[in-house]
């Protein structure tokens, strides 16, 4: 029996914080929508109290979502906590997310104050929340640099005054794989009553590492992940929902999994991406347009004999119709043999050897070889097709 990992996304709050991206209700809520039906376990609609928009936004997503859990961020401040208890009010699964900054550098410099302070305010600031929401996450904003003891001791008396989730974010995208694995790992095995809330990854890609991170943490006993749908979000972006959802899959010897239906990932992806005006680069893995496009001929060669030898997913599986044999300079025969077969002409290899070449100049005149170049290669071979 697998362990199921939940997924948290956070496209519509933490990737809309990315300059440009700014959505309105209307769009939000067809975003919602689309991660309901995908199956996300919970949606992080926004932090109510920053705008009028973001406070509109969240009721709105509340009303419209069925299955997964509506999230709305806060500070440890009663006014934030009101406003975001107000604006979850038609939640079905309403989820309060509240937290403070734990790590030295926050506490000295961003609130001037002292741990055993910063302790008080996260243990009120969870009490307060309890007495209208169940569901409480807290986050200990830049774990990723707090000491693991202050960490230890946080968890333990925020699970105390009654939070279900404890969010371990490393909000720099500083920490190496071993390092965020090693931190949960330890509050696994120092929060005595760690057995009653969820831990839960909040990793940054400013080191390129917040899918590393996050597949580490859940290895080391978090159980829930907090992702963006094609790693959107602040600076260099955040955990990318596709990458570790298709890792839990295709890594089965973990013995995790999700709720995720991963043959949506690609529309979703592309609604994602459309209606935030950011665009994925192709060589994205899972989503990318080259994701499972092939030029080299030696690899074309091993995917037309078997896909395989070049593929560890099934491009099916999240939502790609088949993969691209891309003709290029590169490629071999047996590559333009298969495009051309699609193209309806079966050339003899004889055939074949007098339009490689023809292909070849071509190729090299252009990026990409289309089957609207192949009715003036066969025709310069006196080769009949249609």
């Amino acid at each position: 029996m697998k362990d199921k990992i939940k997924i948290f996304d956070t496209t519509l709050r933490d990737g809309e914080q990315v300059p440009g991206c700014k959505l309105e209700t209307r769009e939000k809520l067809k975003i919602a929508e689309k991660l309901d039906s995908l199956g996300v376990d919970i949606i992080e609609a926004g932090f109510p109290v920053s705008s009028p928009g973001d406070f509109k936004s969240v009721v709105e997503i509340s009303k419209v979502v069925k299955n997964a859990s509506v999230c709305g961020l806060t500070r440890a401040v009663k006014n934030d906590i009101d406003v975001a208890v107000d604006a979850l009010k038609y939640a079905k699964k309403p989820r309060l997310h509240t937290g403070i900054g734990t790590s030295e550098s926050h506490i000295k410099h961003k609130f001037n104050s002292t741990p055993e302070k910063i302790l008080e305010r996260a243990v009120e600031a969870v009490k307060y929340s309890k007495k209208y929401i169940e569901d409480i996450e807290f986050y200990a904003e830049d774990a990723g640099r707090t000491s693991n003891d202050f960490l230890a001791l946080i968890c333990e008396k925020v699970i105390d005054a009654g939070a279900t989730v404890l969010n371990i974010p490393d909000t720099t995208g500083y920490c190496l794989p071993s390092e965020y694995g090693d931190k949960i790992n330890f509050l696994k095995n120092n929060v005595k009553n760690i057995d009653k809330a969820i831990i839960s990854c909040h990793c940054h890609n400013d080191l390129g590492l917040a899918t590393a991170n996050s597949i580490e943490g859940v290895i080391n006993g978090a159980r829930q992940i907090e992702c963006t749908i094609n790693g959107i979000g602040e600076r260099a972006g955040n955990t990318s929902l596709e990458e570790v959802v298709m890792i839990l899959k295709q890594h089965v010897e973990l013995g995790l999994d999700t709720n995720i239906n991963t043959k949506l990932l690609l529309e979703t992806s592309k609604m994602v991406s459309d209606l935030m005006g950011m665009v994925v680069q192709p060589n994205k893995a899972i989503v990318g347009a080259n994701a499972f496009a092939h030029s080299s001929g030696i690899h074309q060669d091993g995917v037309i004999k078997k896909r395989e030898t070049y593929e560890i997913i099934d491009p099916i599986d999240v939502g790609v119709n088949k993969s691209s044999i891309v003709l290029t300079a590169r490629s071999g025969r047996a590559a333009l043999a298969f495009r051309m077969k699609e193209f309806g002409v079966n050339l003899t290899k004889k055939e074949l050897d007098d339009v490689y070449g023809e292909f070849l100049v071509i190729a090299d005149q252009k990026k990409e070889v289309t089957d609207t170049d192949f009715p003036s290669i066969l025709q310069k071979k006196n080769i009949s097709y249609g």
